[in-house]
């Protein structure tokens, strides 16, 4: 045999075993594939861009194919053609879906370039939130293993939304709240001026529990609760409701109703299947089915419909702290520390450069500072859903649990960050450290608290790891405490967190320190400081904006210092134990009082009176009506009918 024969043999034989091997390292590579969701999308629907069967349509040339249609989606945005770059990345994460990158751009399209070119705060909103959706329900899922993902959406929560560079912002963050309060209800009411971090994150923690421990399946919930059968079936005949998310936004509704001190009104205009909706709920034959039942269909809306699991939420609160879910500094938190978690066991040396881990502990960082800044939230959900009303009572102070918070976290980024070694002159954690508890000093000492003050004080003068180019820091930190807080505020009254925890501080140390405590000179001091700076942030920054005339995105307080203050004081009023309450509201000014009856009124009335007929004192006792009564209620009323009449956005939410 001739040797190019042998040559030719000996090659077939090796392109035999080689088609050998790679069919059985295909099948493994396929099985590999499917579990890790790498595949392709290989057939169309209707609906969907000729992109999409034309990408198909080209098989093994697609990744050519999918890289044009990038470049054509970029062009098309630099271009200012939003829509068609949508509707082409639209094609692309059809076609491969497991390309995060297009994801990205496509949510990004959505909620920063789109909304802004639209007219309406409404209009904003929607695509705002479409741009949250598509990454957390489509994008997310399809790619579970990426880290740049969850960090774009942690983004979108804490810039776009939590932020103030849109002019719609203060829409947005009203939306998200009645979406949230709609599907996990309120958080717990404790009464965060006095109670522990440690007691507060309890509280949240049980209020989750029950979801977390809900059955998974309807018919779990039945064997745990055989009387919920019965309850799904008269809501499916009696009020044609599902166990979606309109059951639990009817719900709350109807709670928040009661609450309100406008049951009556909104009893007189019912339907037939809002009234038997009202019946099931006091019907006493399902007083243990209606807990179970909410509980379960939370839970299946929290997995199914918003891909988050509730005991990581657990997990999280326990960690961070008391997180209020109505708050988009609570979803940043949420996705930008999942994004981590998921991502640290599978870095190593040679991939590390693949995974964004320092800018998303930056994220994660920056979404507590936002919750210590403004994580106790007050919302008007009752007016928000009957109304929609764009300056629903939307109110977000200083939430101190979060204060510890900053010092728990900061250590654990700081060791995964190159970026923060002792040996750097400067390093953007130490100075973030030191900015943030000066804000905490301050706090407190508005607040009355020198104590803490001082406690947190200490700490900015005795952190290991400030940084060495600070020529000024040594002078700074031996000022005395009252020194310091000063020229804190020398130049940062402008921005809007610094204002709002200046006014709040100073009302709650008002409240607190001045009408609990019998100080009336203290009471006058502290609200007329936060009467000040709430006039002086008014004149300087408050400017209308382009979607609303009406509004200014810095809006962080209502404008109108009366109704800022009495609405800041009937809140306060809602925490308080029945003699605290008398207490407050007896030294209160008649003002004041006006604003904190009716909430007294709604929240005691009922306790008291039967009190009262076993010798207790009657309510009108405790809490005598304030001067003025019905023209006060008569003015608020206008007040908020005005302004419902100026927005823009007369279409129902």
């Amino acid at each position: 045999m001739r040797r190019d024969t042998w040559v030719q043999v000996a090659a077939a034989l090796v392109l035999a075993a080689c088609i050998a091997v790679s069919g059985v390292l295909a099948v493994r590579i396929g099985a590999s594939a499917s579990r890790a969701k790498l595949t392709y999308a290989d057939t169309t629907t209707e609906g969907q861009p000729p992109e999409v069967a034309m990408g198909i349509a080209m098989g093994a040339f697609r990744g050519l194919f999918v890289n044009m249609l990038w470049m054509r989606a970029n062009a098309m945005k630099e271009a200012g053609k939003f829509h068609e770059a949508m509707q082409l990345a639209d094609a692309i994460t059809t076609l491969q879906p497991r390309f995060p990158r297009v994801w990205v751009f496509h949510a990004w399209n959505m909620a920063y370039n789109i909304s802004v070119s639209t007219a309406t705060n409404r209009e904003r909103w929607e695509w705002v939130n479409a741009g949250v959706r598509l990454l957390r329900d489509r994008g997310i899922p399809a790619n579970p293993k990426d880290m740049l993902l969850p960090k774009e959406l942690a983004w979108i929560f804490l810039h776009k939304i939590q932020g103030y560079t849109d002019d719609a912002n203060p829409y947005y963050k009203r939306a998200l709240a009645a979406e949230w309060q709609g599907i996990l209800g309120v958080p717990p009411a404790v009464q965060k001026i006095s109670i522990g971090r440690d007691e507060a994150i309890a509280a949240y923690v049980d209020w989750l529990k029950p979801i977390a421990t809900a059955p998974e399946t309807l018919e779990g919930l039945y064997e745990a609760e055989p009387t919920a059968r019965d309850l799904v079936a008269a809501l499916q005949s009696q009020v044609e409701e599902d166990l979606g998310p309109r059951l639990l936004q009817r719900h709350e509704l109807m709670r928040t109703a009661r609450a309100s001190g406008r049951w009556n009104v909104m009893k007189g205009a019912m339907g037939p299947k809002s009234e038997a909706f009202v019946r099931l709920v006091d019907d006493p034959a399902y007083a243990k089915a209606w807990p179970a039942l909410l509980a379960y269909a939370r839970r299946r809306m929290l997995e199914d419909v918003y891909h988050m699991e509730p005991q990581r939420m657990i997990r999280y609160t326990q960690k961070y702290g008391p997180m209020d879910w109505r708050h988009p500094a609570s979803h940043a938190v949420y996705w930008s520390a999942k994004g981590v978690e998921e991502a640290l066991p599978r870095i190593t040396t040679d991939n590390r450069l693949e995974y964004d881990i320092i800018n998303t502990d930056r994220i994660t960082i920056q979404a507590v500072q936002e919750l210590y800044r403004a994580g106790e939230l007050y919302f008007n959900y009752f007016d928000w859903v009957t109304s929609g009303n764009t300056y629903t009572f939307y109110l977000a102070v200083t939430d101190p649990h979060f204060a510890d918070t900053y010092d728990l976290v900061i250590n654990e980024v700081v060791s995964r960050s190159w970026a923060d070694r002792p040996d750097r002159p400067f390093r953007l954690y130490a100075a973030g450290y030191e900015n943030f508890y000066s804000d905490v000093v301050r706090f407190f000492y508005r607040r009355g608290q020198r104590a803490m003050a001082e406690r947190y004080y200490a700490v900015v003068r005795n952190y290991r790891g400030q940084n060495t180019n600070d020529p000024d820091r040594v002078a700074k930190v031996s000022q005395t405490l009252d020194e310091f807080v000063q020229s804190e505020l020398a130049d940062r009254f402008s921005t809007p967190y610094v204002a709002v925890s200046e006014v709040a501080g100073a009302l709650q140390g008002a409240f607190a320190s001045g009408l609990l405590a019998g100080d009336d000179e203290l009471f006058t001091a502290q609200f007329e400081y936060a009467k000040n700076v709430h006039r002086w942030f008014m004149q300087e920054q408050r400017r209308k904006t382009n979607v609303d005339p009406n509004y200014s995105r810095m809006d962080v307080m209502d404008p109108d210092f009366r109704v800022f203050s009495g609405l800041f004081f009937a809140q306060f009023c809602s925490f308080l134990t029945l003699d605290e309450a008398e207490r407050l509201y007896a030294g209160a000014p008649n003002d004041l009082k006006l604003f904190g009856y009716d909430v007294l009124r709604e929240q005691y009335k009922d306790l008291v009176d039967e009190d009262a007929r076993n010798g207790g004192r009657p309510f009108d006792q405790i809490f005598p009506e304030p001067t003025g009564l019905a023209e006060h209620r008569a003015q608020m009323e206008a007040m908020i009918k005005a302004k419902a009449q100026r927005r823009l956005d007369v279409a129902p939410q």
